[in-house]
């Protein structure tokens, strides 16, 4: 039996998982802080990661050299800090999100774009809202969800039960938000056809799965057409969504038109969404997932681009 069934087959308070139980408890305390500490911790976390986590640093220096050729070396180290920050204060934001109050920070966001989310409800179909990891991370989903009227979102389960289970418990929490893992798509493309709305990352590096190459900062990357299928058997209006930190400490949230045409060329379709992200990343480029290897898979013949 691998390691995964073995967790998943114990109960939770297995002995085993009282490390884990432990890690809970310390996270939900941290959640208490108020939000000013929280960003203030995420700011010293971010540079001493930077510093200690080497290999994962090497990554993000090796896709910020791919992405943004044209910046020096010491600009590109410094966003790579900036990255490892905004991704920590992202860490920070979900412990607030899974058992904290947030509809002072859903009144506080900015909203861009609504009228087009509006349209397509309107059109008594659903909705496929394609996102990205950006570094907000699970705060997200109340600051899109509270414009929603049957929201939902897919996700990867988290390999530790317990873990899961804080992650998830927070999650669903707001809205009445449906989950949708990657072995639930039918289940999913049904709540789609019943005029639901849900939140698809279809961003990262899918290894093996991949099926195209479409570039993305200039850069071949390997995509999925599972957004093209989805779209096209749900009959779903399909809206590319951003979420970000503005400067002023607040949020901002923007749902692009309907992608009209989404769901006839798997091609093109990636071009939409990979183009859309880009444009987001351009404005606050330390605020994408930078940690993630997302050209890990290359075409065939291409050098690698992590060493």
């Amino acid at each position: 039996m691998s390691k995964r069934n073995r967790m998943a087959s114990r109960s939770l308070w297995h002995p085993a998982f009282w490390p884990s139980w432990g890690i809970v408890f310390v996270l939900y305390l941290l959640s208490l802080l108020p939000m000013a500490r929280k960003r203030s911790l995420a700011a010293r976390l971010g540079r001493l990661l930077h510093r200690k986590l080497k290999s994962r640093a090497r990554a993000v220096s090796a896709n910020l050299a791919a992405c943004f050729p044209e910046l020096t070396p010491d600009e590109r180290e410094q966003l790579a800090e900036d990255a490892f920050v905004s991704c920590s204060l992202g860490i920070f934001e979900s412990l607030h999100c899974w058992w904290r109050d947030t509809e002072s920070l859903q009144h506080k966001t900015e909203v861009v774009g609504l009228e087009h989310l509006q349209e397509a409800i309107a059109q008594n179909r659903g909705v496929l809202l394609i996102g990205a990891h950006y570094s907000i991370l699970d705060l997200a989903l109340p600051l899109i969800a509270c414009q929603l009227t049957k929201p939902g979102y897919m996700y990867r389960p988290n390999n530790n039960p317990v873990i899961d289970r804080m992650i998830e418990r927070g999650r669903r929490r707001h809205f009445g938000i449906q989950p949708f893992n990657k072995r639930q798509l039918k289940d999913m493309m049904g709540f789609l056809r019943e005029g639901g709305q849900v939140w698809y990352g279809c961003d990262q590096d899918f290894g093996g799965k991949t099926e195209l190459f479409v570039p993305f900062f200039g850069v071949d990357t390997g995509c999925i057409t599972t957004p093209t299928y989805i779209a096209r058997e749900s009959g779903a209006a399909v809206i590319c969504v951003s979420h970000l930190r503005t400067p002023d400490g607040n949020y901002r949230v923007e749902f692009s038109e309907i992608q009209e045409s989404f769901g006839l060329d798997p091609e093109q379709d990636a071009r939409i969404w990979n183009g859309f992200i880009e444009q987001a990343i351009r404005r606050f480029p330390d605020q994408y997932l930078w940690l993630h290897k997302r050209f890990k898979t290359r075409p065939a013949g291409a050098a690698s681009i992590y060493r």
